[in-house]
């Protein structure tokens, strides 16, 4: 990795650029994955991507070819735990975590599926597209939930009118734990051009 970030530098300093050149780096091997928690601290490091074939194909047949695919490529376990120590090491760097590829071309609900588990269940916020029909079931299923939306306005406006101290809603306490999920929430909807409720728009984006 040193070696490759000394190269991307000389490049930059022989075409005169000053600035720092973000990297996205590909966790396919074994080393890698072993190292992926410094290279994501690594200060040139904007994203930490998953290379799920190659990195079945690196386990010369003790990982099955179904694992390439859903529901084999979350589901089994040397796979899966790759999938969790990427994202880990990246969200704790602030780097952002991207999700391999889906094989699938032609069923979006499929597409959007594989999309939908990344995000929610492995903590990926982004993920690559291969295929035209991949983008727009990979970002609607990147998108907050509408509900999730309409609930954190809801418990934020409410925290609001009691100065953020602890709230009750629905019968269940919040606090500020809760205000920071809720907020980014809400700033992750409105980053991706969703609606948000009026209210909401008014009390925290006017």
């Amino acid at each position: 990795m040193q070696e490759q970030l000394r190269v991307v530098q000389r490049v930059a300093a022989a075409a005169g650029l000053e600035r720092t050149i973000p990297l996205h780096v590909l966790i396919e091997t074994h080393t890698a994955l072993r190292e992926a928690w410094q290279i994501a601290a690594l200060p040139e490091v904007e994203s930490l991507d998953f290379g799920l074939m190659d990195f079945v194909s690196a386990h010369h047949g003790a990982i099955p070819g179904s694992a390439m695919k859903s529901p084999g490529q979350f589901d089994h376990p040397l796979v899966a735990r790759a999938k969790c120590e990427i994202a880990t090491a990246a969200l704790a760097n602030g780097v952002v975590p991207s999700h391999n590829v889906t094989t699938e071309l032609r069923d979006l609900d499929l597409i959007h599926q594989d999309a939908r588990r990344a995000r929610t269940e492995f903590g990926y916020l982004r993920m690559w597209s291969i295929h035209p029909n991949q983008i727009v079931p990979i970002f609607e299923a990147m998108c907050p939930d509408f509900s999730e939306v309409e609930e954190a306005a809801a418990i934020l406006a409410a925290a609001q009118d009691c100065d953020w101290g602890p709230i009750q809603h629905h019968g269940r306490l919040h606090d500020r734990a809760s205000y920071r999920y809720y907020w980014e929430l809400l700033a992750r909807a409105r980053a991706t051009g969703m609606q948000l409720p009026e209210a909401a728009r008014q009390r925290f984006f006017a």
